[in-house]
């Protein structure tokens, strides 16, 4: 679990927690991370389970002791609200200083590639793709300042090969006339990295009061809209300099429309032939 969240560690975890330990889960995924720097005996209040349950349930996501869950915690917000300017270069960059560079921003972006890779889980990746062709009800999709590109360049591939696509407007206003449409079973797939967007989280509350499943792809630190995803795919994006890279998050884009082509292939080929056809 090394290098993955205290939301990434919740997800892996969840499907083997008692029920009560569960409600621990949720009950810090709820109110995330704030509940989770609190006093055992307040988490435990405020989740409706024991605080022998909540020690359980740090257990659970493999650390050591309530403290280490908390230092835990308190390091990823720090990463998490961190801002370019606080991430500095590596070096002064000095003109014609660093013939080198290319080569080792690459190697960092690979790096990168294989870390999310290990992040993923296979089945998890697996169920949004398969999810994603089934052509059960809409699917909608939706990006914050530097992923809204990454919602639109899946919205034109998912067009072509199954139906009822739509992106969510960046416009507060024109957003919530498009949630209207949604119903219970329609899939949203929302894109957001730090610093994470806050009218997303406000999307994600309202796509899940209207019981739509949401896939979130987002970066190692988790977004917010966790809370109120049915699948996650975090990426690695951090390589130590003012930019986080979001290379990782294009790559697992890509793959996904590669693999939800190859599962939706009988329906997906006469669509495309009919468009090529128009």
């Amino acid at each position: 679990m090394e290098g993955k969240s205290v939301a990434g560690r919740i997800h892996d975890a969840i499907h083997r927690l008692t029920s009560a330990e569960k409600r621990a889960a949720r009950g810090l995924l709820g109110s995330y991370p704030t509940l989770g720097l609190a006093p055992v005996a307040e988490f435990a209040q405020q989740a409706g389970a024991s605080s022998a349950t909540v020690l359980r349930f740090v257990s659970q996501l493999g650390y050591r002791s309530y403290p280490d869950f908390q230092r835990a915690l308190r390091e990823e917000l720090e990463e998490r609200s961190k801002s370019p300017l606080q991430r500095s270069p590596v070096s002064g960059g000095q003109a014609g200083g660093d013939e080198h560079f290319f080569d080792r921003f690459v190697t960092q972006a690979v790096d990168n590639l294989r870390g999310s890779a290990a992040l993923i889980p296979a089945s998890e990746f697996e169920a949004v793709c398969v999810r994603l062709a089934e052509n059960r009800g809409t699917c909608y999709l939706a990006g914050g300042r530097f992923t809204d590109f990454l919602a639109g360049y899946m919205e034109a591939h998912l067009r072509l090969i199954r139906p009822s696509v739509r992106r969510l407007e960046g416009r507060p206003a024109t957003r919530a006339d498009q949630l209207i449409d949604v119903r219970p079973g329609d899939l949203a797939v929302i894109f957001d990295v730090r610093r994470y967007d806050p009218s997303l989280v406000e999307v994600a509350t309202d796509l899940a009061a209207r019981r739509a499943q949401i896939a979130l792809i987002t970066d190692e630190w988790m977004s917010p809209v966790s809370r109120f995803a049915r699948f996650v795919l975090p990426c690695r994006t951090e390589i130590g300099r003012t930019w986080d890279a979001n290379g990782s998050l294009f790559t697992l884009v890509e793959a996904v429309i590669a693999r939800t082509t190859e599962l939706s292939w009988p329906t997906a080929s006469k669509r495309m032939g009919s468009i090529e056809k128009g």
